[in-house]
């Protein structure tokens, strides 16, 4: 497979009229670039006079007359959680000195129920409550505080779990539907659309410096109560959450380039040459990093990662965090007027408490 990968590489470069400098070709010294880059050639310019292409006119979409089968569908798959703190008292006697309620969804017949990290937190005795009123134990089998998700397990096998589907698929614009417990009335349901997608710490104020966030904004009422429960679209799935690695190794196992980065200022953009301020500026390159060994410099500009344009640091840090521990990704850079792709081979990036010596904070990838 990745013989076969780097033929269709080496075949799309030479189709493209690219260059590819290899180690030890004079051509890589003479464009100061990292042994192995790929020069990308710049834009083909629009002949004069010439009329754009109009994009294809966007299909119509029903506007849905209720959402009353989606949610009695999703229904027995949602949950109360119920994290009750409690407190041993002398002679070992327990009591309840608090307890909080907010939402889960059930996403596996064996018995596992994602939520919101903050809402099982600080529970001693956490407990699942099914929509016909059955209450069972449940335990904290994998917990992410950088992301804000936990996962639980309870014993009982006769569950509807509900599917998961794809954060990247849904559309600005989609319908979403809500399910979850605001102010303790359990089941509620609410309905909008995706208001916007990508949205950081540095859009929602007050969250964790050092977390991972990637939000969906919807305008569909999400009330306090409401952490932890399904956004679904209209087949039902539940959108934006991964839980794969977090069961298997109880915490999730980030991946990172060995950098730190900075948003592209405007002095920068301008000595770029840069139209706009998108990518994100290296600050810093983390010696002996998959960044350092690439050939990666401070003063570069990532414009994209692994395919997808870079926006802003956040979004790099997103999509570095998750790629993968050991792969080899495709990076595109400029350095001075050149554009050139480049492979980092990632590496594990740094728990929080860790980080700061390492990469310094908060931006990290």
């Amino acid at each position: 497979m990745r013989l076969a990968l780097a033929a269709a590489l080496g075949a799309l470069v030479a189709a493209t009229g690219c260059r590819r400098l290899f180690p030890g070709d004079d051509r890589s010294k003479e464009n100061g670039l990292p042994p192995g880059a790929v020069l990308v050639p710049p834009p083909p310019v629009a002949e004069p006079n010439s009329a754009p292409v109009p994009p294809p006119a966007p299909a119509v979409a029903l506007v849905p007359l209720s959402f009353a089968g989606l949610a009695k569908a999703a229904d027995p798959g949602v949950v109360t959680i119920i994290s009750r703190i409690e407190e041993t008292r002398p002679g070992g006697r327990r009591r309840i000195v608090g307890q909080g309620l907010g939402t889960g969804f059930v996403y596996d017949k064996a018995g596992l129920v994602l939520t919101n990290n903050h809402v099982v937190e600080d529970g001693t005795e956490i407990s699942v409550k099914f929509a016909d009123q059955r209450e069972v134990p449940a335990k904290i089998v994998g917990r992410d505080k950088p992301a804000d998700v936990a996962v639980l397990r309870v014993e009982d096998h006769s569950l509807s779990p509900l599917k998961l589907g794809d954060s990247d698929a849904v559309e600005v614009g989609d319908w979403v539907v809500a399910i979850g417990n605001p102010f303790g009335l359990s089941h509620t349901v609410s309905a909008g659309i995706l208001s916007a997608k990508g949205r950081t710490h540095d859009d929602v104020k007050g969250l964790d410096e050092f977390g991972y966030f990637n939000f969906l904004q919807t305008d569909a009422a999400i009330n306090q109560g409401n952490s932890g429960g399904p956004l679904l679209n209209l087949r039902g799935e539940v959108v934006g959450i991964n839980s794969a690695s977090l069961l298997r190794e109880g915490k999730v196992s980030r991946s990172g380039l060995g950098i730190r980065v900075d948003p592209v200022n405007e002095s920068e953009a301008a000595r770029l040459g840069r139209p706009d301020r998108k990518g994100a500026f290296v600050k810093m390159i983390v010696p002996g990093g998959g960044a350092d060994r690439a050939g990666l410099a401070a003063g570069d500009v990532i414009l994209a990662f692994d395919g997808k344009p870079v926006t802003d640091p956040n979004q790099l840090r997103w999509l570095a965090s998750l790629a993968g521990v050991g792969r080899s990704v495709p990076v595109r850079v400029q350095r001075g007027d050149k554009v050139f792709d480049v492979k980092v081979t990632l590496g594990p990036l740094p728990s929080v408490d860790d980080s700061e010596d390492v990469y310094g904070a908060p931006s990290r990838p």
